[in-house]
């Protein structure tokens, strides 16, 4: 009876997957391996990994309706991960602020589980998450970039079929969430709206103690990492492992007999480790150590987990000085060096996922080609990506500059679809080509206090990936307030990293670095010798590949569109050329713009597809090179 029914749930389930189709549009070439019984079946979570878990992506029903509505009847099925506007969730529909978007599924849970506590992973919802489970609301959740989780052990049949329903609600650019690029009215720069489930959903068990998170802090000064943990519930004794290539390199918690030493790292927060011959973390060689986390309550182990860290540091040093008629600039230390980053705008959409890669493989990708044309760093612009990109930066050895996504933008051109009163509070002056001039948005209260609140719980989650050496709280002036004290706060959520401010102009002087936007052409039109000086963007030049475009009118880049790729990258190395001088004067890092095209910006160095790359890739790596080492 038993293997019946297994089998005949994989047979339902097969006929379920069967039925479900890509809405139209333009696709990569990881489409065709999106299953549907299992889309992104990865571990999602690379750094506190558990050896049981259940992923809950695939098939869900659905509904749209009025937002006060409640659920009814589905109107099909969507794909999870994938939003509901994009072609991979078998939807390709748009919600909007008027309506609610509802899943639905059941799911069983194995036996081994009973005993256990169980929780409810979200990778990311965008933007408003309620949660019930079995018809008991367990949580709900505000924040469109940032994985939660609920309890929902108390909600659980003892047996049998368990059903969670999830009600989403987003305002995009009608409200005052962070929301990046999207925007309701879509064009040049702005994109797609996104609704919905866009990351991975999965269950796991856990014993009533169990490690929540971890914070590891290298100081290269005394050679010692420290990390702090957090867990919940009553335990005796916590031991944490650290290993490298060759194995074991230390124990703190058990002697090698196994007797408990440690009385509680996670309760007094903090363990460390001397660490002898330490191999930094850098994009050259991204050495990585393994963590092991194990909780113990009368002997027993109560829950052990699977981590991994890099030892780097990032601070701010000066140009030698051999003599009085010489220049000392500002410029990023990595571990201690004088380093200069470069590397693209990357804005991390899809045109058949949008949010949402179709594969690990496809998420890997962009990073891979990065790496390959040369480049030592990402600046990821206006959007957070799942844990595992970040994992792959850190595993390939790709800087990271991470942006907040703004609240908001200064567009005329947007601002006249908005109610007047939402156009007004995000109206401001953007004075890029001056130190005075610009002005801040006359944003209310409640959306500083909501835009704090999911800006820490971003830092948070991402603070323990070593791949990231930048915060960068706003760009060209989109939604900005109260700059010094944003980056107060900033520096008090993680004080190991650069502040990049205002990214683009309106400079407040409170953060390491200020940041000019020039386009196409680089140009450095300000600068501030007691601050770190960097072109934040540049480039921009459009090459649209025809039959590789998101819509066949409409395509445009900054400065002249292009005819073929010799002339695109003609111009692409005289940009460098320029760069080199730059370099000498005083710019401590640059971002050309940008990986791919998106949607109608033909701007990428790959197609909105990634089927055709632009430019000879081994030339475009030996100029990328020669920019770094100018320095």
């Amino acid at each position: 009876m038993k293997r019946l029914t297994v089998t005949l749930a994989t047979a339902l389930l097969a006929i379920s997957a069967a039925a479900w189709t890509p809405a139209d549009g333009l696709k990569t070439r990881w489409a065709s391996d999106v299953d549907p019984s299992a889309p992104h079946p990865e571990y999602p979570r690379p750094q506190m990994v558990r050896a049981d878990w259940m992923n809950l992506n695939g098939l869900w029903d659905y509904s749209i309706t009025p937002s006060e509505a409640g659920y009814g009847k589905p109107d099909g099925q969507i794909l999870v991960p994938f939003c509901a506007e994009s072609a991979l969730s078998g939807v390709g529909r748009h919600v909007g602020s008027a309506n609610a978007l509802w899943y639905e599924r059941s799911f069983k849970l194995p036996r081994a589980w009973k005993g256990k506590e169980v929780l409810l992973h979200f990778g990311a919802v965008d933007w408003k998450a309620d949660v019930w489970v079995n018809g008991v609301k367990v949580g709900e959740h505000t924040g469109g970039y940032t994985p939660f989780c609920f309890n929902i052990t108390s909600a659980l049949k003892r047996s049998g079929k368990q059903v969670v329903r999830v009600r989403v609600w987003d305002a995009s650019d009608e409200g005052f969430q962070p929301r990046g690029k999207q925007i309701e009215h879509t064009h040049g720069i702005w994109y797609t709206p996104v609704t919905g489930i866009w990351q991975t959903v999965w269950l796991e068990p856990v014993g009533s103690a169990h490690v929540v998170s971890y914070y590891p802090k290298w100081d290269e000064a005394s050679g010692t990492l420290s990390l702090g943990i957090e867990a919940e519930g009553s335990f005796d004794q916590a031991r944490v492992q650290l290993f490298d290539g060759k194995g074991l390199i230390g124990d703190k918690g058990a002697s090698p007999s196994g007797t408990p030493l440690l009385e509680t790292a996670a309760k007094d927060g903090v363990c460390s480790f001397e660490i002898e011959k330490p191999r930094l973390w850098s994009p050259d060689s991204p050495n990585l150590y393994g963590l092991r986390i194990t909780l113990l309550k009368g002997g027993k182990v109560v829950d052990s987990v699977d981590g991994y860290t890099a030892l780097r540091t990032v601070s701010v040093i000066s140009d030698p000085k051999p003599d009085r008629n010489t220049n000392s600039y500002k410029r990023i230390g990595l571990n201690g060096q004088r380093t200069f980053f470069f590397g693209p705008l990357d804005q991390g959409w899809w045109p058949d996922g949008l949010y949402t890669a179709p594969t690990d493989e496809a998420l890997k990708f962009d990073i891979l080609k990065t790496k390959q044309w040369g480049w030592n760093m990402i600046r990821k612009h206006i959007k957070v990506e799942p844990a595992r990109w970040y994992w792959w930066c850190d595993a390939l050895g790709v800087s990271v500059w991470q942006d907040m996504p703004c609240i908001a933008d200064h567009s005329s051109k947007t601002n006249a679809y908005r109610k007047p009163e939402i156009a007004a509070m995000q109206s401001n002056e953007w004075q890029r080509d001056s130190f005075i001039g610009g002005t801040d948005c006359t944003v209310p209260q409640e959306w500083k206090d909501n835009y704090y609140k999911e800006w820490g719980e971003i830092i948070s989650f991402l603070k323990g990936f070593q791949c990231i050496t930048v915060w960068v709280p706003f760009n060209e002036a989109w939604g900005q307030f109260d700059t010094p004290e944003v980056v107060r706060f900033t520096r008090e959520q993680d004080p190991s990293r650069l502040v990049n401010e205002a990214s683009g102009g309106n400079y407040a002087f409170a953060g390491d670095i200020i940041d000019t936007h020039h386009y196409a052409s680089p140009a450095m039109n300000n600068f501030e010798a007691s601050f770190i000086n960097v072109l934040g963007e540049y480039g921009g030049l459009g090459y649209p590949v025809p039959g590789h475009l998101w819509k066949q009118d409409g395509s445009w880049g900054y400065g002249k569109v292009f005819e073929s790729g010799r002339q695109l990258q003609a111009m692409y190395e005289r940009f460098a050329d320029m760069l080199k001088v730059f370099i000498s004067t005083g710019c401590a890092a640059a971002v050309y713009t940008q990986t791919t095209d998106v949607e109608i910006e033909v701007n990428g160095i790959m197609t909105y597809d990634r089927e055709i790359v632009k430019m000879d890739e081994q030339r475009l790596r030996e100029t990328n090179l020669s920019v770094i080492r100018a320095l």
